[in-house]
């Protein structure tokens, strides 16, 4: 049963990838900005609970919690993600170098699994190979950063994850299937 599940949530998290890459694609800076307000949103809720927490504890127990230290600093990084939403765009090299470690990092994982489905010769390991290869070669031209606007590397990041969330849920379901046939 836990086996199916994480099969589920894989194809859920590969859906999510998809629209992401197709708002990304739509308006990469209007999507990012709009993330990095609500986020900027959510982190003012968390802090405003956080010191309402503070005020109705009592002080003596209050006094060592830093309910109150930790919300205004939600808040105070709240009203910035709303505020200068823009600043983040404007330093989207630095994020993008993150962004290409993580699909670096993912994809190594997916080489793992290509390995692991070819050790159990299922017949399909190509499509987790296919995946790999598709996510190292990305991670490799986010991490190289050839391109000269942010739009245009945003277009990029949004079809990258297009790709690599589609080739994902194929595996997945791909990988069901032989599994059920190998329960049999």
């Amino acid at each position: 049963m836990k086996e199916k599940k994480t099969g589920l949530s894989g194809v859920i998290s590969g859906v999510f990838k998809v629209l992401v890459g197709i708002l990304l694609l739509i308006n990469p800076v209007g999507f990012t900005t709009g993330i990095i307000a609500a986020f900027g949103v959510f982190l003012c809720i968390m802090g405003v609970a956080s010191v309402i927490s503070y005020v109705r504890t009592e002080p003596l127990l209050a006094m060592g919690s830093k309910k109150l230290h930790k919300g205004l600093i939600y808040v105070a990084a709240g009203i910035f993600c709303i505020c200068k939403s823009h600043w983040f765009v404007a330093t989207f090299p630095i994020l993008t170098i993150l962004y290409g470690i993580t699909i670096l990092v993912t994809g190594f994982g997916k080489v793992q699994l290509t390995v692991d489905m070819l050790r159990l010769k299922w017949k399909r390991w190509y499509l987790a190979a296919i995946g790999a290869v598709i996510s190292l070669l990305c991670a490799a031209v986010i991490l190289m950063n050839p391109f000269t606007t942010t739009g245009m590397l945003w277009v990029f990041v949004g079809v990258t994850l297009i790709v690599d969330a589609v080739f994902d849920i194929v595996t997945i379901l791909f990988g069901k299937a032989k599994e059920e046939k190998i329960e049999k």
